[in-house]
């Protein structure tokens, strides 16, 4: 039996940044370092290739476990593989964003997708697509500054608090931005975080391409590096299209 027998290859999306040199990280992180160790032919005439990398754990496409801002809550390794897999949500407020870098998706924006498509379904992973994935490749207008540990320059948006209040009510399973956080850039308190970690959710921060994603039916499989103790890490994130 082909794999084309259980679903269509052509509706998966790849919706992961590449991880290299230039992959954003917070402003107080290194980044991503790879640096090849052995890479050429052997003495016995055939090709071989090993490298190594070194990474922090919040940066490039992620996963934060509810233990980033949640003493006591579920670590990576400890999310389940059920938790991973949901129904996606598509939340597109990027029209929003597009005049306001500071901008924060607010109850009134979940409103809307619910009129227009019914209320969200327990268990869904909520995704907000803001736009900002386009501009991924220029550090600076991704994050709204390039300078290494400049927290206060950042600019780019987020989803509001009273919004996470909202989502809870939803018992969704996870939500997801195409942002480097799911507080704005300028947030002091993470209150965002603070809410939905603290209830046992995680996060998923720059993801890529939503705009391939309609506002409902697609699936989305998140599957993160499996770090023990780990309060996030790289994760492969894709989708099934409806």
């Amino acid at each position: 039996m082909h794999a084309a027998d259980f679903f269509n290859p052509a509706k998966v999306i790849d919706l992961t940044h590449s991880f290299d040199a230039a992959t954003i990280y917070w402003p107080t992180e290194k980044g991503f370092q790879w640096e090849k160790e052995v890479w050429g032919k052997t003495e016995k005439g055939y090709f071989y290739a090993s490298a190594k990398f070194a990474s922090a754990e919040h940066g490039g496409t992620h996963i934060d476990s509810p233990l980033h801002f949640a003493e006591g809550k579920q670590s990576v390794d400890q999310l389940t593989i059920q938790q991973l897999i949901g129904p996606a949500v598509v939340i597109d407020v990027s029209a929003a964003c597009a005049k306001n870098p500071d901008y924060v998706a607010s109850p009134e924006d979940i409103a809307g997708w619910e009129k227009a498509h019914g209320r969200i379904p327990a268990g869904s992973i909520v995704l907000f697509r803001t736009g900002w994935g386009a501009h991924w490749k220029d550090r600076k207008r991704y994050m709204g500054t390039d300078k290494p540990g400049d927290v206060a320059g950042l600019h780019f948006p987020g989803i509001a608090p009273a919004s996470a209040e909202v989502l809870l009510q939803r018992r969704i399973r996870s939500v997801g931005i195409d942002t480097a956080s799911i507080d704005y850039g300028q947030s002091k308190d993470f209150l965002v975080h603070r809410t939905l970690y603290g209830a046992g959710l995680y996060g998923l921060e720059n993801i890529a391409d939503l705009e391939k994603l309609p506002a409902t039916g697609a699936t989305l499989i998140a599957l993160p590096m499996k770090i023990a103790g780990g309060t996030g890490a790289p994760v492969r994130i894709i989708a099934i299209l409806p």
